[in-house]
């Protein structure tokens, strides 16, 4: 049944055809001599000609509504000049005037509404019911309007219905269009940003680097062992050097130009308690622990933890309400730092975090994600059961090849 529905429905000249092809052949057993009786329409040849002619506005009426309700009430004049009588084919009548409303011309639904309103009350003055009466012949008017002024109303909310989706359809298709091009754009800046940031980080390294082959050089015929440990932190150095480099040639870009504003020394994990620390003095109650055994971690993964707990804090104090509290917990694992910065907000909604961040101008989870991204790391967001919100994080210290 499924595949009958599709087929019909990529097929609707052919539904209309079938449906034509039934109208004029009910009719032609309408207008025929039944028993001998005499011939009630005039002329059997007329009335068949009206059929046919019905008929074809019915097979037309999508590729050709406006015409077709022309044709229609065309033919109903004739009719009425003629004396050819209403049969079952007048049916078509009420079909021309549903579709013009729903998918024709605005004026020729306007047309096809003042022509069906009219149509019965000229038929029953044409061909008034015995023994009826003038109140009779009015109520049968105005009863046979009906059905006309109802295809007219159930078009023409076929139309508002299909004008007020396709508007939904363009709003979302619009504002999905906006919500791609402002992700772009966050993540663009955001890894400006984080470029930026790592240029110190390496610059730091390779200062390192001078720094301690200068001394090895120095020393080298004096103090051997000196010189060997002084290697040995070129090597580590160097190689914790090339990883963020690479990860820094993964987001730099030809002609990229600064946005003003000095570099400055980046944070690393100890200055999370400072921050910590400012929080509480804005009126903010942080929990802050640390487990395992702190330990040197490498120049991007400090980096990353910091500005995760700093946005974490900072979209707590924006969207927790006045009597929220958060905590933050730093896990040092054997191959890896674990962050888990919780609070017991209102909260925003999720959407927020995901394209406006917290104070209107960062980039909220988007931001987050590239940070860890660049270190590779995961990341896991959402609403907590009880309310407020939590972000896990856990960043590896070695860096992913």
């Amino acid at each position: 049944m499924q595949r009958l529905y599709d087929f019909l429905r990529r097929h609707p000249m052919w539904v209309d055809g079938f449906w034509a092809l039934f109208l004029f052949g009910i009719s032609g057993v309408s207008v025929s001599n039944i028993n001998g009786a005499p011939d009630r329409h005039g002329s059997f040849a007329g009335a068949m000609a009206v059929s046919a002619v019905l008929a074809v506005v019915v097979a037309l009426r999508r590729r050709l509504p406006e015409k077709m309700l022309v044709l229609a009430a065309a033919t109903g004049v004739a009719q009425l000049v003629l004396n050819i009588e209403t049969t079952v084919a007048n049916f078509a009548m009420l079909v021309i005037i549903y579709t013009v409303a729903a998918v024709g011309a605005r004026w020729a639904s306007r047309f096809a509404l003042v022509g069906g309103l009219c149509a019965a009350a000229l038929a029953q003055v044409r061909w008034p019911q015995q023994h009826s009466g003038v109140g009779g012949d009015i109520a049968i008017a105005v009863f046979q309007t009906v059905p006309f002024a109802l295809a007219w109303v159930l078009g023409d909310s076929m139309r508002t219905r299909r004008a007020y989706f396709a508007q939904l359809e363009e709003r979302a298709a619009r504002l999905e269009k906006e919500r791609e091009a402002q992700s772009k754009v966050a993540v663009a800046a955001e890894r400006a940003r984080i470029a930026r940031e790592l240029h110190d980080v390496v610059a730091h390294n390779v200062s390192v680097m001078v720094v301690q082959a200068d001394g090895a050089a120095y020393v080298l015929d004096a103090a051997p062992e000196q010189a060997k440990k002084a290697l040995e932190t070129i090597s580590s150095t160097g190689r914790q050097a090339l990883a963020e480099m690479r990860r820094l040639l993964g987001v730099l870009r030809t002609g990229e130009h600064q946005e003003g504003g000095e570099y400055v020394p980046q944070p690393d994990v100890e200055q999370i308690e400072d921050l910590v620390e400012q929080c509480r003095g804005s009126g903010l109650p942080v929990d802050f622990r640390v487990e395992g055994t702190p330990r040197p971690l490498p120049s991007g993964v400090e980096l990353t933890a910091y500005r995760i707990v700093q946005e974490a804090l900072t979209n707590t104090r924006k969207h927790g309400g006045p009597n929220a509290g958060a905590s933050v917990r730093l896990v040092y694992f054997d191959d890896g730092l674990g962050l888990l910065v919780e609070d017991d907000g209102k909260g925003a909604p999720h959407e927020l975090y995901e394209e406006g961040g917290a104070d209107g101008r960062g980039h909220g989870l988007i931001g987050m994600r590239e940070r860890i991204g660049m270190v590779g790391g995961t990341l896991d967001a959402g609403p907590r059961p009880g309310g407020g919100f939590r972000i896990s994080a856990l960043l590896p210290l070695k860096p992913a090849h």
